[in-house]
């Protein structure tokens, strides 16, 4: 065993903040830490051993420091410390880059793995002056920034347009709906009203070419016509990209389960055309509904999606395409950007853009830890740039004017000629990192205009506790900190 860094985590049953290690042993790297009540605990967080001549980054080496970024307009005071007081406190390092509204907490499928564990009986959706308080909160605390209007399922709300104009009125840049894609391949001129509405993008839920691919994760639904689920999210792609709308197809990703398919899916992006952005990968992280035990399973580490990734398409991608974030911690995500090119079969291929280094998400050059405020800046720009659709109504005057070498990078080449993979590894209790946390620039902003971590916002105990509970009402208790 080698020691490695010392940090702080959680103890997955009590939620009580314990001293942790990330240590070394063989080819792992495990988050460990031992709770006087419950024992021991140990999550893997990454895999360095080489298999099929495919050899990750070391530990060590999968980092990129900044320094931090306080928060402009804290809405929390330091109490108990991380992670008990968000709101944002003072004491959080980084901006917004992305704020999550949940809309609704229905949905018209019933997925074992479901973060939100929506459906069911749930609390009534937020009315719109709800909302609007919610991104009047969300503006103040950062200006500009991106947007994702989330649930539950979103389009289950009749309203999602006004919805969405609330939003564009308000200056956000990039403007997003997450959705699975149903009412969007089954209701004609869906995707062409939310447009209309000034939306820019569908983050797209998809985690198998097959329907036998997505039947451990989803569950069976019940469609019309004798179309299965792949079909549905097809036909959701082309009306979106019919409508101008940006795709970015999000997989969720369990070992043993699908993630031999993270080839194919990255082809079957390609296939169906410019429309598509990117293809965006997230292993299952256990909160909100799950099947079994936290502590039971396999788990899929940044390392393994990037070696898995480098297996499946040789032919366009290699270990060394793929760098860590400028925004977020290190160990939250890696991504890589291409270029989309005509193969010698006439077929869409991808190379590599290594000038991608002068983006947020490049990899690291200079000697001074650049700032997180400005790697939180050049993110939200990047993905504006890049996961948005043809200009159209309330999106074109949102892109960013050319004041900078950073926004001339982006505007070099057009970015339905660019494709974006990337990966978000998130943290469930028994893999929660503090200092992680702390660096965390997506928050889903609640009813009473506090803004919470994402994994936070969903953290939930080995007995089905959240450590944010009630998360469509506004006044909440807190998880005491013991």
């Amino acid at each position: 065993m080698e020691l490695l860094h010392e940090t702080q985590s959680l103890c997955p049953v009590c939620l009580r903040r314990l001293d942790a290690r990330y240590v070394r042993r063989g080819g792992d790297i495990l988050l460990e830490r031992t709770c006087p009540e419950h024992g021991p605990f140990a999550a893997l967080v990454w895999h360095e051993a080489a298999e099929d001549g495919i050899t990750p980054p070391r530990f060590e080496s999968w980092s990129r420091p900044k320094t931090p970024s306080y928060p402009r307009e804290p809405r929390t005071p330091v109490r108990h410390g991380c992670p008990y007081d968000c709101g944002l406190c003072p004491a959080h390092a980084q901006h917004t880059c992305t704020g999550l509204v949940e809309v609704t907490l229905r949905c018209n499928m019933a997925c074992p793995i479901c973060y939100a564990s929506a459906g069911g009986a749930v609390p009534d959706d937020p009315p719109l002056e709800t909302l609007a308080f919610q991104l009047d909160s969300l503006r103040r605390a950062s200006p500009g920034c991106n947007i994702q209007l989330s649930g539950g399922e979103p389009t289950l709300r009749d309203d999602l347009p006004a919805i969405i104009r609330l939003a564009r009125e308000r200056g956000f840049g990039l403007l997003q709906v997450n959705s699975n894609g149903l009412r969007l391949g089954l209701e004609a001129g869906y995707a062409r009203q939310l447009r209309e509405a000034g939306l820019d993008s569908v983050y797209l839920q998809w985690d198998s070419p097959d329907a036998a691919g997505c039947l451990p994760l989803r569950g069976a639904v019940a469609l019309p016509d004798g179309l299965d689920l792949p079909a549905v999210k097809r036909r959701a792609v082309e009306r979106c990209a019919a409508a101008g709308l940006g795709v970015v197809l999000v997989a969720t990703v369990a070992q043993g389960v699908n993630d031999d398919r993270l080839g194919a899916m990255l082809r079957l992006a390609l296939e169906l055309g410019p429309a598509v952005r990117g293809l965006h990968i997230q292993p299952v992280a256990r909160f909100g509904r799950y099947p079994g035990r936290l502590e039971d399973g396999p788990r899929l580490t940044l390392s393994h999606v990037m070696a898995a990734l480098c297996r499946q398409a040789p032919q366009w991608l290699r270990m060394e395409h793929f760098h860590p974030p400028g925004c977020e911690h290190s160990l939250c995500s890696f991504s890589a950007l291409y270029a989309r090119e005509k193969g010698p079969d006439g077929g869409v291929m991808l190379r590599w853009l290594p000038d991608a280094a002068q983006s947020c998400c490049g990899p690291a050059v200079d000697r001074v830890p650049p700032s997180a405020a400005e790697g939180a800046r050049k993110s939200r720009q990047f993905v504006a740039s890049h996961w948005r659709g043809e200009p159209g109504p309330g999106g074109s005057g949102s892109r960013a004017a050319l004041a900078d070498d950073f926004s001339r990078f982006l505007a070099r080449a057009g970015a339905g000629q660019r494709f974006t993979l990337s990966c978000m590894a998130f943290q469930d209790a028994l893999a929660l990192d503090v200092e992680r946390v702390r660096g965390c620039c997506i928050h889903v902003v609640r009813p009473d205009g506090r803004m919470i971590p994402f994994c936070l916002h969903n953290l939930t105990s080995t007995e089905g506790r959240m450590l944010y509970p009630q998360r469509l009402a506004g006044g909440e208790t807190h998880h005491d900190a013991g």
